[in-house]
């Protein structure tokens, strides 16, 4: 499954190790995931080099082709809103997963898209189990 998975960048990289252990799990099931390099703790450095035009049309491609979009919201990002938002608006399948006791925007909480799935979790074992069912299911 080509599976687009959203995390923040710019907004703060407290859980970029939830962040690796997630994709490195779904990397390991054989899935695609072409934002995989976000994950990685020189992506900042990498991402410099391209302009704004050039990510919103790299990522919004990726949007369009992928079969679900997985993000995680524990840090609130404008760039991963954007891009639930995106997905939703064009039928994909969303997966918003946040640690146990984070806020998280009414915004995605409220919204009752069928498309939408919203989990909290525990321990990253538990976020990557939901990230199998959640795809299982589709």
């Amino acid at each position: 499954m080509n599976i687009y998975f959203a995390c923040s960048i710019t907004g703060g990289r407290e859980f970029e190790s939830t962040y690796q252990e997630i994709v490195a799990a779904l990397i390991k099931d054989g899935h695609q995931i072409p934002t995989s390099h976000l994950v990685l703790s020189d992506v900042m450095e990498n991402e410099r080099e391209l302009t704004p035009g050039e990510v919103y049309e790299r990522d919004v491609n990726w949007i369009k082709n992928c079969d679900v979009l997985i993000a995680e919201v524990s840090t609130p990002s404008h760039g991963v809103g954007y891009e639930i938002g995106f997905a939703l608006n064009i039928g994909k399948p969303v997966l918003c997963m946040h640690q146990k006791e984070r806020k998280v925007s009414k915004m995605i909480t409220g919204n009752q898209d069928a498309a939408l799935v919203i989990q909290a979790y525990e321990t990253v074992e538990e976020a990557i189990l939901q990230a199998h069912s959640f795809i299982a299911s589709q």
